[in-house]
């Protein structure tokens, strides 16, 4: 069976030209969201890779359309592929129904991961410089002075003992791991008050 896919980003967006296109082509089930790519599930597509049996033909209008990036679109086409199902975009002529459709991805999928070893290698020969000229990555040690602030007046009114920690916390609109970092901070031995 072929099945269709079919998204746009914002509620505002048209999915009319997207929807023609999978019936031309042939889809007989067609999912449809109005949702970003970048969104963590996506839930039609979810149902979509769920109901998927061997033999089946998930289509896109575009490969933009599946995912946001090449990685994304390599892993979610391994999926299909995973279920015995096949993959195609309309637009892009992708159809790994076909030797020369599976060929092409699989040179997507190399790129891909030419690119993640790339960007790695970059990556490290960039912190590596930055050892040499001796530079550190992370946060810059210490407190923000809004935060300077914040720990004084946590240790003030942890040693007054007039509050508990709770009530410390909610207070300065910190949380309780917060707190006692910040009375560390402020040489403060946690556990005993004055």
């Amino acid at each position: 069976m072929k099945i269709g896919y079919a998204r746009v980003s914002t509620q505002e967006q048209e999915l009319a030209l997207q929807l023609d296109a999978l019936k031309e082509a042939g889809c007989e089930k067609i999912y449809q969201e109005k949702i970003s790519g970048a969104a963590k599930t996506r839930p039609q597509l979810e149902a979509i890779l769920e109901q998927l049996r061997t033999g089946d033909v998930v289509v896109v209008w575009k490969l933009d359309r599946l995912a946001r990036s090449l990685r994304d679109l390599v892993a979610l086409v391994n999926q299909i592929q995973y279920k015995g199902a096949s993959f195609r975009s309309i637009n892009d002529q992708i159809d790994t129904t076909s030797a020369h459709g599976k060929f092409t991805f699989h040179i997507f999928a190399s790129l891909a991961e030419f690119e993640r070893d790339i960007i790695r290698e970059r990556t490290k020969a960039g912190l590596e410089a930055a050892r040499a000229r001796g530079r550190k990555g992370g946060r810059p040690a210490g407190l923000s002075k809004k935060a300077q602030h914040t720990a004084m007046l946590a240790e003030r009114l942890y040693l007054e003992r007039e509050l508990s920690v709770s009530e410390i916390c909610d207070q300065l609109s910190i949380s309780k791991g917060t707190l006692y970092n910040y009375l560390r901070h402020q040489g403060v031995t946690i556990g005993k008050r004055a």
